[in-house]
């Protein structure tokens, strides 16, 4: 055999190995993808709304197996949730805890207040994200100056009665908001302004 045909055959038994090489590595790939999506983990799916800064334990939650793959660790497990925790965000009925939503009391930079607004439109429950705003008692005492956004970003804790679409008789409304917001709001109800909730995006 000539220098040059031993080399081709070479190059040729080496081309033929790294080619079986990658088809094992492609086999491989597809199996432990396979195998992974059929693999399951337990985390928490809340059973009810949750708002931020509200504290929640196992009767919030149910668990299911759900296969997550690589995402299974940025969701909550049974034995993540701690004595004493709150959650940071809202959690809807229904949705799959993530970790990052549930934290200590250390972390809540939230409170909430109770307005009474003369509108709520129909829809606006626990966990709407909601605007608050407020219409200065004018200065004959009388009339309203024109409304205007008192906070705007503030989530629905509890509604005391809703009647239908802007329904006329006046409701009580908890809203969580930012502790930086409290004084503004009590001053709005102290001076007599007249306050709606309205959802966020509806009054943009």
């Amino acid at each position: 055999m000539t220098p040059s045909r031993a080399r081709r055959a070479v190059l040729g038994d080496v081309r033929f190995l790294i080619g079986i090489v990658l088809v094992i590595a492609s086999v491989a790939g597809v199996w432990l993808l396979v195998s992974s999506s059929r693999q399951t983990a337990p985390v928490l799916q809340a059973t009810r709304t949750v708002v931020p800064g509200e504290a929640i334990d196992s009767g919030d939650f149910q668990v299911v197996d759900v296969g997550l793959g690589a995402l299974a660790d940025s969701y909550l497990a049974p034995q993540d949730l701690e004595p004493g925790s709150i959650a940071v965000r809202t959690l809807t009925k229904g949705e799959l805890v993530p970790a990052s939503a549930v934290g200590d009391a250390s972390r809540v930079r939230t409170t909430t207040v109770v307005v009474t607004s003369t509108a709520i439109p129909a829809g606006v429950q626990a966990g709407t994200a909601v605007e608050l705003w407020h219409a200065p008692l004018g200065e004959d005492g009388r009339t309203f100056d024109e409304p205007r956004v008192l906070v705007a970003d503030a989530v629905v804790a509890t509604v005391a009665e809703a009647e239908g679409m802007l329904s006329q008789s006046s409701t009580d409304v908890e809203l969580v908001i930012d502790r930086a917001d409290v004084a503004d709001v009590l001053a709005a109800i102290s001076g007599g302004s007249a306050i709606s909730v309205i959802p966020s995006g509806a009054g943009s």
